[in-house]
């Protein structure tokens, strides 16, 4: 029986976790699905720790806590959650509810189907969408992944999704030759595993906007992912 292995970077989500814990578990029982947890917790000063923390002696060893000192990113978040994983695949999600789980079945299902290495969330193309965005933040999002895309000449429709279903061994294969960091984290990824020959499939998501909480994509999150995108183009 397959095993999946969620890896949830958090900062600054104590509403939001026990939710998000609560949507993943149900669905994995729901259609009979073997389902763990890594949180990767970045000393979060509103006391996420102290939640998860609680949810770990609901859920047991099916949770998994990795605390780090201060918040080091994405891309090290995922590179440190895929060494406590113990699942042959691996899911990259947001702890915000911006990704919601019952779009895990799709996946699932997706990849079964076709034997991909790689199943994507993608909010452009058709039943995909965003809500509770207004229009300069849908822009800046097409903006990027169309440049990214015709830049980089990658076909995929949304290369900065952060929502993605990985064979285990795919993901450990290329995330050690990744050097992007922040947003451009999740496009290198993609380039880098269409270069070694893996598949990749798309699967269409709804991408709701954080209920509880502050987004943590500014202004200075779009330069570091319009100098990442230089650097990889110069890359590849």
């Amino acid at each position: 029986m397959s095993k999946y292995s969620v890896i949830l970077p958090t900062y600054n989500e104590r509403e939001n976790l026990p939710i998000i814990t609560y949507l993943i578990f149900e669905m994995a029982k729901k259609n009979n699905l073997d389902f763990e947890i890594i949180i990767i917790e970045d000393n979060s000063p509103d006391g996420t720790l102290q939640v998860a923390q609680e949810l770990k002696k609901v859920y047991g060893d099916k949770l998994i806590i990795h605390f780090r000192e201060k918040k080091l990113g994405l891309g090290s978040a995922y590179m440190d959650g895929i060494k406590l994983c113990h699942g042959n695949y691996v899911v990259i999600m947001d702890a915000d509810l911006s990704h919601h789980p019952k779009y895990l079945v799709d996946f699932i299902q997706k990849q079964k189907n076709t034997n991909c290495d790689i199943v994507t969330g993608s909010r452009y193309i058709n039943k995909g969408g965003v809500m509770n965005w207004g229009f300069d933040r849908k822009l800046t999002s097409r903006g990027a992944n169309f440049l990214a895309s015709t830049m980089l000449g990658v076909k995929c429709s949304d290369l900065t999704g952060s929502f993605r279903l990985y064979k285990r061994e795919v993901l450990e294969k290329v995330i050690k030759d990744v050097v992007s960091r922040g947003y451009a984290f999740q496009m290198e990824i993609i380039i880098r595993a269409r270069q070694y020959g893996y598949t990749v499939e798309e699967v269409p998501i709804v991408f709701v906007e954080r209920i509880f909480g502050e987004s943590k994509l500014g202004a200075s999150e779009f330069q570091i992912y319009l100098k990442g995108l230089w650097k990889l183009l110069w890359t590849f």
